[in-house]
């Protein structure tokens, strides 16, 4: 017990930040005062996950450069926020002013060049407002590319708007007529500088993050949401009508037959899926691997469900950093106990015999392809020295979350769910030896059903597939959360809809097999997204590069498997209950 608070105590230290430091909490300042202003990162416009340090660039820098100390998010994110080299105190306006000059190297003014000719940006953050800019520009007018100048911008103008004694708006520009030519490898001299302006706003404090939330509910893009809405409701309306009316038709029709044929002579030959009702609770193969495949797949929906409840409160508010993978580390951490309740108790239920290995297999089912992935790509990005290679000690502080929370909670899950266990509730009798399954025409096969499976609840979210992806790999913001929950929920019972569909006409079909079949049905748009994931890679991204593209690829191969894996298991949890009660209305002997 000491041992569990001591990991609970670990986790929220953790939650609340990972070496958190105070700088001044309140936002109030007076003039003068010393605002905290640090820069975060460089890298290519079009490839978000390939940024490096600051300073990797041969600015100028302080004196003494001091790195502020992240929460474990913010490092996820591949943030690493250093002291920059202008000071923006409170209310002081400055005209030009020069603080560096350098004369740069070949070999500097090779990188700067390089760096300008893939549309470098720089993000920095002013009283916790990110704002970003581009380091140079290549004037285009020449269409030769050979005769085309990189420009090096050497002048910041910051403008910073206030309400009284708070930091409202900050923004950036930079003035082209003020650069250095940086086309031929020689020494550069340049004379860096930066100005000042600050002017006086009414917008509230409490608002001043709603700047970055505008661009996704502007009125263009809230037409595309609702219609994504609209169509995804129609997808549901017309599935769920024409189930309703074919599956409810037939099987009223099945259970009079059914009725009529127990009435009549006891010899009549039995057919459809009342045939096999001594084979459709047969256990599954493999069953150590299908328990944990539902134990995982609850543990990520239960993950799903509560991220979306926290950004339904407003904790995910835009460039609130790391907020969103902190909250995935802790609450997965803390949601292990489901995975090892679930998977345990269902493998007890089928009678599996070692529960011990079908807890390590949980644990492993999802977290080990993540691992493996996450080990190649921070590999990867150590060799380019990028941010998105985490230091040594957030692997530290991940392993021994792993060991001391995920862990523990798991086997107590699993303890809970052996202790738990009663019998599988079955209303029909398994014979003792299974009937053979007759030749079925090609697309009753297992391929075909899960393209037909995935591909209704795909239709439903693809629109809003785009916008996530410019988020996530893109520079856009997506905060209509709401609209994505409604999208979540329809995906669930779409899903859950088209599988008891499918699982209806196997059993009409004689053939038995369901248990994975309704997994691999369930979770067959997880393929669909990761076909989506070529297409936009390669229609709607200008991402490129080795690794770009890993870290594009390798993460969203993972969070199609975690796609798969929770909604396999609500494809099995609907047709369990549907098959259930088909069987429970009639009469098996």
């Amino acid at each position: 017990m000491a041992g569990m608070n001591a990991a609970l105590l670990l986790l929220m230290l953790i939650s609340c930040g990972f070496g958190a430091e105070a700088d001044v909490s309140d936002h109030k300042y007076k003039v003068g005062d010393k605002v905290p202003l640090y820069v975060n990162k460089v890298g290519p416009y079009r490839n978000p996950s390939e940024t490096y340090r600051y300073y990797d660039l041969p600015f100028c820098s302080p004196g003494h450069v001091t790195d502020k100390k992240e929460a474990l998010g913010e490092v996820l994110n591949g943030d690493r926020l250093v002291d920059a080299p202008y000071e923006l105190n409170f209310g002081e306006e400055k005209k030009s002013r020069s603080f560096c000059k350098k004369t740069l190297s070949k070999d500097n003014v090779a990188k700067f060049r390089d760096a300008v000719s893939k549309e470098y940006y720089f993000q920095m953050f002013y009283d916790d407002l990110p704002f970003w800019g581009f380091i140079g520009k290549v004037d285009k007018e020449k269409f030769d590319p050979s005769e085309r100048k990189y420009l090096l911008f050497k002048h910041i103008h910051f403008e910073i708007l206030y309400n009284d004694d708070r930091v409202i708006e900050i923004n950036v520009y930079s003035d082209p007529n003020l650069s250095v030519d940086i086309t031929n490898d020689s020494e550069v001299d340049v004379d860096f500088s930066y100005s000042v302006a600050w002017k006086r706003t009414d917008i509230p404090f409490e608002k001043r993050m709603d700047k970055y939330s505008k661009i996704s509910s502007m009125p263009q893009h809230l037409e595309i949401h609702w219609f994504s809405i609209i169509n995804s409701c129609v997808t549901v309306l017309l599935l769920t009508g024409f189930l309703a009316s074919i599956l409810m038709r037939v099987l009223k029709n099945d259970f009079i037959r059914y009725s009529h044929d127990e009435e009549s002579t006891e010899d009549q030959e039995e057919t459809g899926w009342k045939y096999i009702h001594g084979d459709v609770f047969r256990f599954p193969k493999q069953k150590s691997l299908f328990s944990a495949v539902i134990g995982s797949g609850t543990q990520l929906l239960a993950l799903t469900m509560f991220i979306f409840l926290l950004a339904l409160v407003g904790v995910f508010y835009p460039y609130n950093r790391g907020a969103l993978f902190t909250a995935l580390v802790v609450i997965y951490a803390l949601t292990s106990g489901i995975a090892g309740y679930t998977s345990s108790n269902l493998y007890l239920q089928l009678e599996g015999s070692n529960w011990v290995r079908n807890l390590l297999l949980t644990g492993c089912l999802f977290c080990g392809p993540l691992f493996m992935t996450f080990c190649f790509l921070n590999t990867v990005a150590i060799v380019y020295n990028a941010t998105a290679a985490l230091p040594f000690g957030t692997i530290l502080v991940i392993l021994l979350i792993w060991m001391l929370v995920t862990s523990p909670l798991l086997l107590l899950g699993g303890f809970a769910g052996k202790n738990s266990k009663a019998e599988f509730q079955a209303p029909c009798h398994t014979t003792k030896y299974p009937r053979e399954i007759p030749h079925l025409p090609w697309y009753r096969g297992t391929i075909p059903q899960m393209a037909m499976a995935g591909f209704l609840p795909f239709s439903a979210i693809y629109i809003e597939l785009y916008y996530i992806f410019a988020s996530v790999w893109g520079h856009k913001i997506y905060t209509i959360y709401s609209i994505l929950f409604i999208v979540f929920i329809i995906l669930i019972i779409v899903t859950a809809f088209i599988t008891v569909a499918l699982t209806y006409f196997q059993l009409a079909a004689e053939d038995h097999k369901w248990w994975w079949r309704s997994v691999l049905c369930g979770g067959s748009t997880g393929f669909f997204v990761l076909c989506y994931c070529f297409y936009y890679y390669q229609a709607r991204s200008d991402m490129s590069g080795f690794m770009q593209t890993s870290f594009f690829f390798g993460y969203m191969a993972c969070i199609c498997y975690g796609f798969f894996l929770m909604l396999g298991t609500i494809g099995f949890r609907a047709s369990l209950i549907f098959v259930r009660h088909i069987y429970r209305s009639i009469k098996c002997e």
